[in-house]
C-alpha cells in the first residue's frame, strides 16, 4: 500500500473540507449576515484559508518524515526542505542551463516513482518548471558535481493534479540528485 493510513486520514481531511467549501460556494451560502453570497472577497478567503490550512498540513507531514528518518535538513523561503550533500563547482546553475541528473524521486511513504536506473537520467532544462518548480529552485542550489536531497510540497510539485501518471495528486515528493553535467 502506497498511501499510510495517517496521510489517508489528513487527504480525507483535506477532501472534506474542499467539497465542503465547493459546495458552499456552488450553492451561494453566505457565510455570514453581513456578507452577500458570490461576493469575490468572500471566495477569495476562503481559497486563502484553504491553502493555507493544506500548506500546513504538508508541512506538517514533511516534519513527520523528516523526523522519522532522522533527517538533517533546512528549509527556504519558497518551502522546499533540502540536505546538501555536496555543492558542487563553485558556478551554480542558473534559469535556462541544461541539467544532467541522476536522480530518483519518491513520494513520502517511500513509493518510487521515477528513477534514472529506470528512467536514464534526466536533462532538464532550468526554469521550465519541467519536473515541477520545487526542482528548479534547489538544482539551483547546486554545481555541475552537487548532490542533494529535496523534499517539496505538492504546490512546488505536480500540485492538486498529479503527473496524471505516478505522482498522485497533492504528492509531497522526495528527490534525492546528482548533478552530471551542466551545459
Amino acid at each position: 500500500m502506497w498511501i499510510s493510513k495517517n496521510n489517508l486520514n489528513d487527504m480525507r481531511k483535506v477532501f472534506f473540507i474542499s467539497f465542503v467549501f465547493m459546495l458552499c460556494v456552488a450553492c451561494g451560502q453566505r457565510r455570514d449576515n453581513n456578507t452577500k453570497a458570490g461576493n469575490p472577497q468572500l471566495n477569495k478567503q476562503n481559497m486563502e484559508d484553504l491553502n493555507r490550512y493544506m500548506t500546513a498540513k504538508d508541512r506538517e507531514r514533511i516534519l513527520n518524515y523528516i523526523e522519522r528518518k532522522e533527517l538533517s535538513m533546512e528549509e527556504n523561503p519558497m518551502g522546499i526542505w533540502y540536505s546538501i550533500i555536496d555543492e558542487g563547482e563553485s558556478a551554480k546553475i542558473k534559469d535556462n542551463d541544461r541539467v544532467v541528473i541522476e536522480y530518483e524521486c519518491s513520494l513520502l511513504d517511500g513509493s518510487l516513482c521515477y528513477s534514472s536506473e529506470d528512467d536514464g537520467y534526466k536533462v532538464i532544462t532550468v526554469g521550465k518548471n519541467e519536473f515541477g518548480a520545487g526542482l528548479d529552485y534547489g538544482l539551483k542550489m547546486l554545481g555541475r558535481g552537487g548532490e542533494a536531497l529535496f523534499i517539496v510540497p505538492p504546490f512546488m510539485a505536480f500540485g492538486l493534479k498529479g503527473d496524471g501518471d505516478k505522482i498522485p495528486s497533492r504528492s509531497v515528493l522526495v528527490f534525492s540528485v546528482k548533478v552530471l553535467d551542466v551545459k
